[in-house]
C-alpha cells in the first residue's frame, strides 16, 4: 500500500490551509459558471418551452434516467463565452452526458429548444459528434431527443461542409448502426433539412403530438415550388405515423414519449464486456481521504506535490505496484485496481528530484518536477506497451510543463526517446483516460495522450492549464515582437508602455490558459473536481468496459 507522507497537524500547517482556501474561492467560480450554464436560454425561453406543452432538454433528461440515478453531464462547457455577437450559446444548445435507462448506460443526446429554438451553431455539431464518438468508441446505446430548428444559418459556412461538421452525424448515425449499437430517436419538437435525417438512421423513432419533421418547412416550400401546406400536412407526427410510415411510435406528449424509450431500452440484449472487465473485483475505498487533494496540491500549480499522494487517494486500497520506481522519476508508472477495475497508470511527478551519483560517478543531479526527461520517456514508453500486452485500461494524469531541453538532453536523445513516447501512446489500444491535474504543455500534451491521441475521456481539474507555454514565457515572446512591429514603425516605447503592454498580452493569453477556455471548445470532455475524481474515472471505466472488441497494437517503425 501507498504510504503518505501528510500527518494530521499538517492539515493545520499554513501551506495545506492556503491551498485549500484557494481551491474553495475556484471551486465556487467554477459551480457559479456551471449554473448560468445549465440555466440555457434563460427563464423567458423556459417558460416559452412550456406553453407549449413541452418540457425542457434537462427535464426530460431527468424523467427519462431511472429514478435515484445520476446523470452524469459531459461536455457541459462547450460554447462557454463563445458567439457572444449573437447572444450567445450556452451548452453549445445541446445537453449531452451518460445516464441509465432500464439499468444500463445510455449516451443521452438532448437538442436545448431555450437556446435559439436548438439550432445548430458550429460548437453544436462538434459536440453531438464528440457525444457520438464516444457512443461509437465504447459502444454505448444511444437516445437522441430532438428539438432543433436546424443549422443556424447566419454561421452556416461553419457548420455544413467539414468532415467534422453537420454531416458527420449522420455517418457515425449509420456507422454505430453497422456497429450493432443500440440507437432511439424521439422527435419532441422540431426536426428540419439535413437534421431530418438523424432520427430516421436511428433504430426506434417516437414523435410526440405538435412536433414537425420534414426537409422543408412550409414558407420554403411554398418559396420553391409554391405550393401552401400546413406544417401538421407537410411533416406532422400524425401524418408521419399514418400516412408517410415513416414515424414508429406516435405519442401524445413528452411524458409518454420519454415512457415508451425507457421501455424500449429494457428490451435489448446485455451487451458483452471488455475481457479486462470481466476481471473486476468488489472494489475498495482509497485509505486517505479525497478532500486532502485540496490541502496537497495548490490550484495555481505554484507548489510541487508528490503525485502518488494523488495516486493513493484515486486507487482501490491505496495499493500502487509502481514500475521501475528508481528510474525516469519525472514520470510515475505503475499498476493499480480502479472501482475494482485493473488498470495501468502514468503520471507527472511533480516533486523536485535530487539523483545521487551514480556508483563510481561523479556529482548527483536535479530533475526539475512536471518535465520529461529521456529517461522517463523510455519508462513510460515502455510501459505502454506492456499495459497493451496485458491489454488493460490505461490512465494518464497530466501535470507537464513539456519536454527537457538543453545540450545534455539533446546529447541524450531527448528528441528519439520522446517520438518513442509519442508512437507508444499513438499506437496503444487499450482505452485511454487522461485526466489534466495541472500543466497541459507544449509536446508533453502530446506524449501524456491529449485530445489529438484519441482517449476515450478526457478531464480536467479547474486548475488544469492548457498551452502551447505557461503565460509569463509566452507574454514575453509575444512583447518582443509587439515591440519589433513598434521599431518598425518608427516608435520607441517608454518603460511605462512596456509594462502596461506586457500586462495586457500577459492577461489575454492567461485567459486562454483557464480551462473552460478548453472546455468550450471541446479540448476536454468536461471540468471535474478533485473530490469527485474516483466516481468520475470509475463510471468511465464502467462506459470503456462496453466495447468487448480486442485490436492488434502495432507500432510500426519504432525508435531504440
Amino acid at each position: 500500500m501507498l504510504s503518505s507522507a501528510l500527518k494530521p497537524e499538517d492539515r493545520d500547517n499554513p501551506t495545506f490551509k492556503q491551498n485549500k482556501d484557494a481551491w474553495v474561492e475556484r471551486i465556487a467560480d467554477f459551480r457559479g459558471s456551471l449554473e448560468i450554464v445549465r440555466q440555457g436560454g434563460g427563464k423567458k425561453a423556459v417558460e416559452r418551452q412550456h406553453s407549449r406543452g413541452r418540457l425542457t432538454a434537462r427535464e426530460r433528461i431527468a424523467r427519462l434516467i431511472d429514478p435515484e440515478s445520476e446523470f452524469q453531464e459531459i461536455l457541459g462547457y462547450a460554447g462557454w463565452h463563445m458567439y457572444e455577437e449573437w447572444g450567445g450559446a450556452p451548452g453549445g444548445g445541446v445537453v449531452t452526458g451518460l445516464g441509465k435507462i432500464a439499468g444500463r448506460d445510455w449516451m443521452i443526446i438532448a437538442n436545448d429548444a431555450t437556446v435559439k429554438a436548438g439550432a445548430f451553431f458550429p460548437i453544436t455539431a462538434k459536440k453531438v459528434i464528440r457525444a457520438q464518438t464516444i457512443a461509437l468508441e465504447n459502444h454505448v446505446p444511444t437516445v437522441y431527443l430532438v428539438d432543433s430548428a436546424g443549422v443556424f444559418l447566419p454561421l452556416q459556412d461553419e457548420v455544413f461542409p467539414d468532415q467534422d461538421d453537420f454531416g458527420r452525424i449522420f455517418y457515425l448515425n449509420a456507422r454505430m448502426s453497422g456497429l450493432g449499437i443500440p440507437q432511439i430517436s424521439a422527435i419532441m419538437g422540431n426536426c428540419v433539412a439535413g437534421g431530418a435525417y438523424l432520427p430516421l438512421m436511428t433504430d426506434a423513432l417516437i414523435m410526440t403530438e405538435g412536433s414537425g419533421l420534414y426537409l422543408a418547412g412550409p414558407a420554403l416550400v411554398k418559396a420553391a415550388i409554391g405550393q401552401e401546406v400546413s406544417s401538421e400536412e407537410l411533416g406532422g407526427a400524425r401524418m408521419h405515423a399514418e400516412v408517410s410510415g415513416t414515424v414508429d411510435f406516435y405519442e401524445p406528449s413528452d411524458e409518454a414519449a420519454l415512457e415508451r424509450i425507457r421501455a424500449l431500452a429494457a428490451l435489448y440484449s446485455a451487451p458483452e464486456l471488455a475481457p479486462w472487465a470481466r476481471e473486476r473485483i468488489a472494489p475498495l475505498e482509497p485509505a486517505y481521504e479525497p478532500e486532502d487533494l485540496y490541502g496537497l496540491v495548490s490550484p495555481d500549480g505554484s507548489r510541487p506535490y508528490d503525485v502518488r499522494e494523488v495516486i493513493a487517494r484515486l486507487v482501490d486500497g491505496s495499493e500502487f505496484h509502481e514500475f521501475k520506481s528508481g528510474y525516469g522519476e519525472t514520470i510515475v508508472c505503475g499498476y493499480a485496481r480502479l472501482g475494482g477495475f485493473p488498470v495501468g497508470i502514468v503520471a507527472n511527478q511533480r516533486t523536485v528530484i535530487k539523483k545521487p551519483a551514480p556508483p563510481g560517478g561523479a556529482g548527483g543531479k536535479i530533475e526539475v518536477g512536471g518535465v520529461i526527461y529521456a529517461e522517463a520517456a523510455d519508462k513510460a514508453a515502455r510501459f505502454i506497451l506492456e499495459v497493451n500486452q496485458r491489454f488493460i485500461p490505461l490512465l494518464f494524469l497530466m501535470d507537464v510543463t513539456g519536454f527537457m531541453v538543453g545540450k545534455e538532453s539533446e546529447q541524450n536523445g531527448i528528441i528519439r526517446r520522446g517520438a518513442k513516447l509519442v508512437n507508444a501512446v499513438s499506437n496503444s489500444v487499450v482505452p485511454k483516460i487522461t485526466l489534466i491535474t495541472g500543466g497541459s504543455f507544449g509536446a508533453g500534451n502530446y506524449a501524456m495522450a491529449g485530445k489529438a491521441y484519441a482517449p476515450r475521456f478526457l478531464y480536467a481539474w479547474p486548475s488544469a492549464k492548457y498551452a502551447v507555454m505557461g503565460g509569463a514565457q509566452a507574454a514575453k515572446t509575444l512583447l518582443e515582437i509587439e515591440v519589433s512591429k513598434l521599431e518598425r514603425e518608427g516608435k520607441t516605447p517608454t518603460d511605462q508602455d512596456l509594462k502596461e503592454l506586457y500586462e495586457r498580452i500577459k492577461g489575454r493569453y492567461e485567459e486562454t490558459l483557464d480551462p473552460r477556455y478548453a472546455a468550450a471548445r471541446l479540448w476536454v470532455d468536461e471540468v471535474i473536481f478533485p473530490h469527485e475524481t474516483r466516481e468520475r474515472l470509475i463510471r468511465s471505466l464502467e462506459t470503456c468496459a462496453l466495447n468487448p472488441v480486442r485490436e492488434q497494437m502495432s507500432v510500426g517503425v519504432f525508435q531504440v
